[in-house]
């Protein structure tokens, strides 16, 4: 995974910019030439992991609570990025 260890999660949700800011971050690595599935996954929390989330007797209380929003904060990441990929895609198509 190429951004792996690019992504953040703030700290408490006193930045409500960080998603659009992460958004951007992958986003000028797809406008350097990294491929758009790699981008995709290093944003997305992968099926399974959610999966074993929910299954885990062990996440519980706040912890549960913590991974519930790094998964919504990852989502909303990736929605944003998938919009500034659109609009690019758009762009590209009417030049």
């Amino acid at each position: 995974m190429l951004a792996q260890h690019a992504r953040t999660q703030p700290a408490d949700d006193s930045d409500p910019l960080a998603p659009q800011r992460e958004a951007a971050f992958f986003y000028g690595l797809f406008l350097r030439g990294h491929s758009l599935d790699a981008l995709r996954q290093d944003i997305d929390v992968p099926r399974v992991v959610a999966e074993k989330w929910v299954r885990a007797n062990d996440f519980r209380g706040s912890f549960r609570s913590d991974l519930d929003r790094v998964y919504q904060y990852r989502k909303r990441v990736l929605a944003i990025f998938e919009g500034l990929v659109s609009s690019e895609q758009a762009h590209l198509n009417v030049q």
